[in-house]
C-alpha cells in the first residue's frame, strides 16, 4: 500500500520534475525533468537543417528584378517535386561484363511488378531516368512498358552503381579500395546534386519522376537527401524492384514517404541481389 507521503512525493515529483524513487522512497532533486519514459536530459540535436542545401533558396534583395506590376521576381518556388527510386530487377551476377549482367526471369517478373504498381498510382510521371548499366536499362525498359508512351526514357551515366563513400561501420565482406571511393563518391554525389533538389521557380505544376539505378547509389541518396550521416547508407538494405520515395517541397524541406518498398511484390518473388 502506497503511504500518503509516497503519494504527495509522485504528484509533486509528475507536477514539478523534482522527485525520485530511490530504494523505495521518494527524493528531491533538483533540475532533472519530468518524463514517463526516462531519467535523463533530451539530447539536443546534433545540427541544424540547412534550408539552403540545394542553393535554390530564393532570399529577397535588392538585387531582385521587377515585372511591370512593380513585384520583385523570380520568387521562390511553388511546385512540389517527387522523386521515385527504383533498384534494377535481379540480375545475373557472375557475368564477365555489364552487357552479361542483364536480368534473371525472375528480375524481369520485379521490373513487370514494379512497372503495374506504379501504372496503379497514376500519377503524372514526367520522365523515367535509367543508369546506363544493363540491369538497369533493361528494368527501365520494362517498367516503361507499363506507362502512357508520352514518358520519355532517359539515360544517365551518373546513375551508375559503385562506393559512394567508405560507410560506418564498416562491412566485413565488402572492401573497395579507397580509389574506388575517391573515383564513383564524386561521380554519385554529382548525381544526387542533379537529381535531388526543389522545383525551379518555372516550374508550376507537382511533378513526379522515376530513377531507375541500384542499391548503393539510392541509398547514398538517402542519406543526403534527408542530412543524415552519408557514412551511414550501407545500414539499409533495399530488394530488387523496390520503390523508394522523397518529396522535395518548394521551401527545401524533404520527407522520406517510402524507402525499399516492395510490399506490391509476391513474397517468392522478392531478392536482394
Amino acid at each position: 500500500m502506497v503511504s500518503v507521503t509516497a503519494s504527495r512525493a509522485f504528484t509533486a515529483g509528475v507536477i514539478g520534475g523534482t522527485a525520485l524513487l530511490i530504494g523505495g522512497k521518494w527524493k528531491e532533486k533538483q533540475g532533472l525533468k519530468a518524463s514517463w519514459t526516462t531519467n535523463h536530459n533530451t539530447p539536443e540535436p546534433l545540427y541544424k537543417w540547412d534550408n539552403n542545401w540545394d542553393k535554390r533558396q530564393h532570399i529577397p534583395g535588392d538585387g531582385d528584378s521587377c515585372d511591370a506590376a512593380g513585384d520583385k521576381g523570380p520568387g521562390q518556388p511553388t511546385a512540389i517535386r517527387h522523386i521515385l527510386l527504383i533498384r534494377h530487377g535481379q540480375y545475373i551476377l557472375d557475368g564477365e561484363t555489364d552487357e552479361k549482367r542483364v536480368l534473371t526471369s525472375l528480375g524481369k517478373e520485379q521490373a513487370a511488378e514494379t512497372g503495374q504498381r506504379l501504372n496503379s498510382f497514376d500519377f503524372p510521371i514526367t520522365r523515367v531516368v535509367c543508369s546506363t548499366m544493363s540491369r538497369a536499362k533493361e528494368t527501365g525498359s520494362i517498367i516503361s512498358s507499363h506507362l502512357p508512351e508520352s514518358v520519355p526514357v532517359e539515360y544517365c551515366s551518373l546513375l551508375r552503381e559503385g562506393a559512394p563513400i567508405p560507410p560506418e561501420p564498416m562491412s566485413s565482406h565488402w572492401r573497395p579500395e579507397a580509389q574506388q571511393f575517391f573515383q564513383d563518391g564524386a561521380r554519385i554525389e554529382a548525381a544526387f546534386r542533379r537529381y535531388i533538389h526543389r522545383a525551379d521557380v518555372e516550374q508550376k505544376e507537382t511533378s513526379y519522376e522515376v530513377l531507375v539505378c541500384h542499391a548503393n547509389v539510392i541509398r547514398y541518396i538517402v542519406c543526403r537527401a534527408l542530412q543524415l550521416p552519408p557514412e551511414a547508407w550501407l545500414r539499409m538494405s533495399l530488394h530488387n524492384g523496390s520503390i523508394t520515395w522523397l518529396t522535395v517541397r518548394p521551401s527545401g524541406n524533404v520527407s522520406l514517404r517510402a524507402v525499399g518498398d516492395c510490399g506490391f511484390m509476391p513474397i517468392d518473388k522478392l531478392t536482394t541481389t
